[in-house]
């Protein structure tokens, strides 16, 4: 028998069965560090590990025992699957004048807070590691009041171990008492697998691969009050004339020029809303980003600072635009798309956004209209890590336009009670792989009009028609999910399938309905669809890109069993510490993979946001 913590006494058992809970589990929490049981059925149980006093393994009979602090264990009768600790990355604290609460590393970044005990006291805050190899001062923007807490975020760091220094200090800049101190605290790189790294070296939008600013990087800090005031050089002319903008949008615009490609980071920190910009270059989206031609090189990133970064009342619109970058910041409420590639985009990456509803309207647009849309010849972008909450049309790939090649990644996000389009896919090649869809309420990936979509690695809990290819298996069943459009291909490996979802369909060739299969299904992730295996309507062929190594990122996929724990951890999607507002959706036990209704309490907790 191996014993993995210390044991404490305990006074009662119960034996837990694949389908049944315990007393002694608790929900799932991004706030707890936790053990993830998984059973041999693939559901999970979850422990706070701070209550956890033993996990006993007997190798003869077969059976592992869970003990807690409670006084109660559980037991496993050969059920268990795997084991996996979640475990967030906090720095060891030595407290000077300064009493820090709280601090973490993240994924090129870390953080702290401390109490704050006098309003008008300042702080200086220093960091130690990775690029800096002395203490250096970060940026007082960085440093934000809460009212009875502070906060400091180090963005833009190479992975490895960092120390941070919190001092007081007066008027002068002077020091006030002793410093306070954290150490060990662990950074990590961001996942850069994906077709916006492929082949594309340089770094997407103003950071380096590394995670460090690009050389001669600028960075701009926007906020309710400097959105409009934010201020910089761009050059504007073939000669070099240089001209003073004013403001995130115009600044912005004169990038569309196409003579002045110095990367620049804007740092969003709070709130902004439509009311705090100077103005906006799309009135369908909000902000636009655009460049001269088709593909401009840009080097822009859009990031958020910790984990209240959030814009409200508008999104993004991205054209003719090369290496871009959306990080850590919520979108609520938006005009029409949060995010909307449209026209000739490349090396666009999007990662770590919380989505929420947009404009409430009525019909298909109760919820808004897309979170995040690729269009019309964008092609390499990664879409990954992101938290979709209760979205409606969470994401469409491809018109009819498209010429091609448009490969898109899309990866480790979160489908949170969303309801479809996860993504609807036309003509595009996409990788689907790693992602959570929890509680989908009309279908996952749907793939229509001559594309290719690998799915690969992805967990479907409750969810009633997880793979649809249009005018074939379950979408050729009744009316139809896409308009008559002619079918897509899909390859299906190792995905998870809850069947036990009320309305659950899924077909594949192996067992075919008499409408014909949704996937694909393979044996390896290397195995080719054959090519005479084609679409019901349109005779479309899978065209294999997931194994030609030219067209193709390298990767590593996590099991589809893992994928909830790490989509949910501490460095899984959304934005840091899963952002700043705690919202659970109520199970509509029996019917949440048909439940798509418009959550009054979700929006109203939006509409009411500040």
């Amino acid at each position: 028998m191996i014993r993995l913590l210390t044991i404490l006494s305990v006074c009662c058992s119960v034996v837990v069965s694949a389908k049944a809970q315990s007393a002694n589990t608790v929900a799932q929490s991004t706030d707890e560090d936790q053990a993830v049981v998984t059973l041999t059925d693939n559901s999970s149980r979850y422990y706070n590990t701070a209550t956890l006093t033993s996990i006993d393994f007997d190798d003869a009979s077969g059976v592992t025992t869970v003990n807690t602090s409670a006084g109660g264990h559980d037991t496993y009768n050969g059920s268990i699957q795997r084991i996996v600790f979640a475990r967030k990355a906090a720095g060891d604290i030595v407290n000077g004048s300064v009493d820090i609460t709280e601090a973490k590393g993240w994924l090129e970044s870390l953080y702290a807070k401390w109490k704050v005990t006098d309003d008008n006291q300042r702080y200086a805050v220093y960091v130690k590691g990775g690029q800096y190899a002395d203490f250096t001062r970060v940026d007082d923007q960085l440093v934000r009041s809460y009212g009875d807490y502070a906060r400091a975020d180090v963005v833009g760091l190479r992975a490895g171990s960092y120390e941070l220094r919190v001092m007081a200090v007066n008027a002068d800049n002077q020091p006030v008492g002793q410093a306070s101190t954290v150490s060990n605290l662990i950074v990590r790189n961001y996942s850069r697998q994906g077709f916006a790294h492929f082949n594309y070296t340089e770094g997407v939008g103003a950071y380096n691969d590394d995670g460090t600013l690009k050389q001669g990087a600028k960075v701009l800090y926007v906020s309710q009050s400097t959105a409009r005031t934010v201020t910089t050089d761009v050059v504007t002319s073939a000669k070099g004339a240089v001209t003073t903008c004013t403001g995130l949008q115009a600044i912005i615009t004169a990038y569309q020029k196409g003579y002045d490609t110095t990367p620049i980071a804007f740092r969003l920190v709070g709130l902004v809303t439509l009311d705090d910009l100077d103005g906006i270059g799309s009135s369908a989206e909000g902000v636009q980003i655009k460049g001269k031609k088709a593909y401009s090189e840009m080097n822009i990133t859009i990031e958020g600072i910790g984990d209240d970064a959030t814009v409200k009342g508008f999104g993004f619109l991205v054209r003719n635009c090369k290496s871009v970058e959306f990080r850590n910041f919520a979108i609520m409420r938006c005009m029409d798309d949060g995010l909307s590639l449209d026209t000739d985009n490349t090396n666009i990456w999007i990662h770590h956004l919380d989505l929420f509803y947009g404009k409430h309207g009525s019909g298909d647009h109760v919820k808004g209209d897309g979170s995040i849309d690729v269009k019309s010849d964008s092609k390499y972008v990664t879409v990954s890590y992101c938290h979709y909450w209760d979205t409606g049309k969470s994401s469409m790939f491809g018109m009819k336009s498209e010429t091609g090649p448009n490969y898109i990644s899309y990866d480790h996000n979160w489908f949170d009670h969303s309801d479809s389009r996860h993504p609807r896919i036309r003509t595009m090649s996409v990788h689907v792989w790693n992602n959570y869809f929890d509680n989908v309420g009309k279908y996952g990936v749907g793939a229509t009009s001559g594309a290719s979509v690998f799915v690969e690695s992805n967990y479907f809990l409750n969810t009633k028609k997880p793979i649809l290819a249009s005018l074939q298996g379950t979408d050729a069943q009744g009316s139809g999910t896409f308009s008559g459009e002619t079918g897509g291909m899909i390859k299906a490996y190792g995905n998870y399938f809850d069947r036990t979802a009320k309305n659950f369909k899924y077909y594949t060739q192996q067992a075919p309905a008499a409408t014909g299969y949704d996937a694909y299904e393979t044996s390896s992730r290397s195995e080719k669809v054959p090519d005479t295996e084609v679409t019901r309507s349109g005779a479309t062929p899978y065209n294999n890109f997931d194994t030609d190594a030219d067209r193709m990122y390298t990767y590593t996929a996590d099991a589809a069993q893992d994928v909830p724990a790490i989509v949910t951890g501490y460095y899984g999607a959304g934005r840091m510490n899963h952002g700043n507002i705690r919202y659970t959706f109520k199970d509509n036990v029996g019917n949440d993979d048909t439940d798509s209704a418009y959550d009054a309490a979700l929006g109203a907790l939006l509409d009411s946001y500040e």
